[in-house]
């Protein structure tokens, strides 16, 4: 008996050291997502480069957008080429380097110099974004389908104290208002603690040259995957919710730093300290949503995350609004000025989506891990990637076009709400492993 335990518990702790690794680089990527696509860059963009006009929220819409096209369109078919030829790390290693360059180049952008911001952040974005297909990949390969949740609520939960890291780093170059200088300092960042998945886990190869070209392969995996997505009728219902519910979050991902700094007047401290909040909030959130999920299936944690968005969006709606009557009513009681009660009210906000930010991001994956075939699982992500990219190019130019059209961030608000209606009934006809509706 003793033996044999003896003989198990390296292979325990050897899934565990996986599981830490694979989590690892959720830490380091989620670097760029809070300087480049939430916080820095993002307000960056609108008050430097594009010289604080309201057209830049049109603008940083449109290279969202664009580059959420571009991964949509090809993250399906080099997650085919993957799953043949089991080259899963190579592509990683490939999007990774991409999305480092381009952060690192940021630096040398200047006020006015729109077009070029646009193209290194949608070179960037391509890489962020097309890389999580394969790093999303890997979650079937290091754990059991048990503990699907809340490994990939680690993961989420590691990636958002990476922010939490990487903002006390830019802390310094923020105070003393070197704000370029996080660019390069996020792709250092990001280089260091992703480099060890590189090293440790595996990627199984098959060593035979295919007949034909990989491109080919890729297409014609995704052509069959489509003429027969009839037999996946369970899985086309969950990406298709999907799509409509990450887009309300990809927007509030994209627009909450712009949104905090034009229309409510956050300086740069007090973004810092609304930031801090939502990670701190989303790290907590991902891990008991994580547990939550492998307890009472991931189905239902998804449905209670979303009515806490529809809560969240519509309390930011009416608490914008200095001249809501519960507005009025704290105003006149605690004698607050407006704009300090906007912002308290702004940070109450943060803490509500921070605690289901993460958590429907990695309980979906962790559903589609359940939902997916094993011999097609990189193709599948690929999908689940062009579900979650293509939904993110509509819910952005939505926001930014109504916020430039009506000149009101607050109005935009509204359009993301729709949403994750449309999500949620959506998400009903989606049968679990109970096979529940």
């Amino acid at each position: 008996m003793i033996n044999r335990s003896k003989q198990i518990q390296p292979g325990q702790n050897q899934s565990k050291f996986k599981v830490f690794i694979w989590s690892l680089y959720d830490f380091a990527n989620t670097s760029y997502a809070i300087v480049v696509v939430t916080f820095l860059f993002a307000v960056y963009f609108k008050k430097v480069i594009a010289e604080d006009q309201p057209i830049g929220d049109l603008y940083w819409s449109i290279g969202t957008s664009v580059s959420m096209l571009i991964t949509a369109i090809i993250s399906p078919i080099l997650g085919a080429i993957a799953d043949y030829s089991f080259g899963k790390k190579r592509f990683l290693l490939f999007f990774t380097l991409i999305c480092i360059a381009g952060t690192g180049l940021m630096y040398f952008l200047e006020a006015g110099m729109i077009f070029w911001a646009l193209v290194l952040f949608i070179i960037s974005n391509i890489g962020f974004e097309a890389g999580l297909v394969f790093y999303d990949a890997f979650l079937p390969e290091i754990t059991t389908e048990k503990n699907y949740g809340r490994v990939s609520g680690y993961g989420f939960a590691m990636g958002y104290f990476g922010s939490l890291t990487v903002l006390g780093l830019a802390f310094p170059f923020i105070q003393n208002d070197m704000i370029k200088e996080t660019f390069p300092l996020s792709a250092i960042f990001f280089l260091v603690f992703a480099l060890p998945l590189f090293f440790v886990l595996k990627d199984l190869r098959k060593d035979r040259e295919p007949d034909v070209s990989y491109v080919k392969i890729g297409f014609n995996r995704v052509y069959n995957t489509i003429a027969h997505l009839k037999t996946y009728k369970n899985l086309a219902y969950f990406l298709l919710a999907y799509f409509f519910y990450i887009e309300g979050v990809n927007t509030v991902i994209y627009f909450s730093g712009n949104y905090a700094s034009t229309t409510l007047k956050f300086s740069m401290q007090e973004l810092i300290v609304f930031f801090i909040i939502v990670q701190s909030t989303a790290i907590l959130g991902s891990v008991v949503f994580g547990i939550l999920s492998d307890s009472i299936g991931q189905k239902k944690s998804i449905v209670i995350s979303l009515f806490i968005w529809i809560f969240t969006m519509l309390l930011a709606f009416y608490t914008s609004n200095s001249e809501y009557y519960l507005m009025v009513y704290f105003r006149e009681t605690f004698g607050m000025e407006s704009i300090a009660l906007l912002k308290y009210s702004f940070y109450f906000v943060g803490i509500l989506a921070g605690s289901v930010m993460g958590a429907t991001q990695s309980t979906s994956r962790s559903l589609m891990s359940k939902l997916t075939p094993e011999e097609k699982k990189t193709e599948f992500f690929g999908f689940y990637s062009f579900f979650g990219k293509s939904s993110a190019i509509m819910g952005p130019v939505v926001f930014g076009l109504v916020s430039y059209l009506t000149g009101n961030q607050r109005i935009a608000i509204l359009s993301i709400i729709i949403f994750f209606i449309v999500g949620l009934i959506l998400i009903r006809k989606v049968k679990d492993d109970e096979g529940t509706d």
